[in-house]
């Protein structure tokens, strides 16, 4: 036992290797390619004149379907537009996103174009105005100025924004618009939702602030020294003055602002119209007087017809006494619910105060018996698309042959084909407006209109057929 603790003794009493060990840094380990490694590495694999040429010919085949691609989705005629987009929107979204996001993607410039020209036979000669076709966008579509140049892009010859009330108001509360997918009619109920006449105002300014400083075709450092001086920025009639085109900013389209009034002032007031033609009328080309949305309490009394000649005869006074040069034609949109003596009454009170144009119509309050989604025509509000064209076509008709063609006038209702449209011109309508079918048919729709009615005049102009029924008879 004490051999075996004095052993053990002496072995502890030795100096330790463990943490010298411990301490010590491990050496490092560099593994280097083999020589088969660096000469597979350093050796360039060469190309064949085949090889090459394969290349070639997919990097030019990738870059060309790239372009093909971009300009295929950027042409509103492309079928995607119509079968894949826009049921993916009806599918995923209610119908106010749907149109709020068709609202973001033409004011950002990432919508479809009109990438073809208007034919001649297209052009329409109203108001001492020439513009490339007669198809354009409703009301109601935009509604705040937000996107006037995407739907120009989408090849409308006219584009009308608003309604537009004094001052700002929410409308009513949603759900507010209802598709009739089957009827490929929409229903409703927004109730003048509105940025108001300060904003809108706004918008339009800088959209012509923005080309002045673009597009002048003056010299480009006169039109900066201008604007910098402030006098082209102190009024709106010395900065529309600036302009040497439409106040569209296109030759050959043209911007109408339409008019509404808050459901806060009185039925019988129209101190809001007033107020619109002063603060917008230096921003329109045509102004328009919305007497006939459904869905502002007592707005359709103002189409009797001694409230609507009063009325007519203020916004008229108001139009001449802006102080711009070019005073726009003001237009009054009527509803397609009056009756033939309403219209009469309608009529005489438009050729009493010589008014420029009369638009028909705005959208119904009746539910056609054809109608087949029964269910959601229920809805409250305001029914739009093809089962309007018989109520508007022939309320067309009747104010056509009460003014005996010396008013101009703009059908709306229903209208998706050519055929559609030339019905309109023939029942006495200069130009037409759509809005409804643009929802079912996609961007396209425009174009298409347009090749239709072409076709149809077969040879002739579209200036020729307006009124034609009224004339055979």
């Amino acid at each position: 036992m004490n051999v075996f603790t004095s052993v053990l003794r002496q072995q502890l009493q030795k100096p330790s290797a463990l943490p010298r060990t411990l301490v010590q840094r491990a050496p490092t380990t560099i593994v280097r390619p083999t020589s088969a490694i660096r000469h597979y590495a350093t050796v360039r694999k060469e190309h064949t004149p085949a090889s090459r040429t394969i290349n070639f010919i997919l990097g030019t085949s990738i870059v060309v379907a790239g372009v093909v691609g971009i300009s295929y989705g950027f042409d509103s005629r492309a079928s995607i537009h119509k079968y894949v987009f826009l049921p993916l929107l009806h599918w995923t979204m209610d119908p106010e996103t749907a149109h709020q996001v068709g609202i973001k993607l033409l004011k950002t410039g990432l919508s479809p174009r009109d990438t073809q020209e208007d034919d001649p036979s297209l052009e329409v000669k109203l108001w001492n105005k020439t513009f490339s076709n007669p198809v354009g966008m409703a009301a109601g579509f935009d509604k705040h100025a937000e996107a006037v140049d995407g739907l120009f892009d989408l090849g409308f010859g006219y584009v009308e924004i608003g309604s537009v009330t004094p001052l700002p108001q929410a409308g009513n509360p949603q759900p507010r618009m209802f598709r009739l997918p089957d009827d490929k009619c929409v229903i409703n109920r927004y109730g003048f939702n509105s940025d108001g006449h300060k904003v809108v105002e706004a918008r339009l300014r800088q959209r012509i602030k923005r080309f002045l400083f673009k597009n002048a075709r003056e010299d480009k450092q006169a039109t900066l020294e201008k604007l910098k001086d402030g006098g082209a920025l102190s009024s709106t009639e010395s900065l529309v003055d600036l302009l040497s085109t439409n106040r569209s900013l296109r030759d050959d389209r043209l911007l109408a602002v339409n008019l509404g009034k808050n459901k806060a002032s009185t039925p019988d007031s129209v101190q809001d119209y007033v107020i619109g033609v002063e603060q917008l009328g230096p921003y329109a080309d045509v102004l328009v007087v919305n007497v006939s949305s459904p869905n502002t309490p007592g707005l359709r009394s103002l189409q009797r017809k001694g409230m609507l000649e009063d009325l007519l005869r203020q916004v008229i006074q108001a139009r001449d006494r802006l102080q711009s040069s070019y005073k726009p034609p003001l237009l009054v949109k009527i509803a397609p619910d009056l009756s033939d003596e309403e219209l009469e009454d309608v009529s005489e009170a438009a050729l009493a105060t010589h008014i420029d144009g009369i638009i028909i119509s705005n959208t119904t309050i009746s539910r056609p018996n054809s109608l087949i989604n029964k269910e959601t025509a229920k809805e409250v509000g305001g029914l739009s698309g093809p089962v309007v064209k018989p109520l508007a076509l022939k309320a067309l008709r009747q104010v056509y042959k009460f003014t005996d063609g010396k008013i101009p006038l703009v059908g709306c209702g229903g209208i998706a084909t050519g055929e559609d449209a030339l019905e309109y011109a023939r029942a006495g309508a200069s130009m037409v407006q759509l809005y409804s079918s643009m929802a079912y048919e996609g961007p396209g729709v425009v174009r298409a209109v347009k090749d239709g009615i072409v076709k149809g005049l077969n040879g002739r102009k579209w200036m020729d057929i307006v009124g034609e029924d009224a004339k055979t008879k």
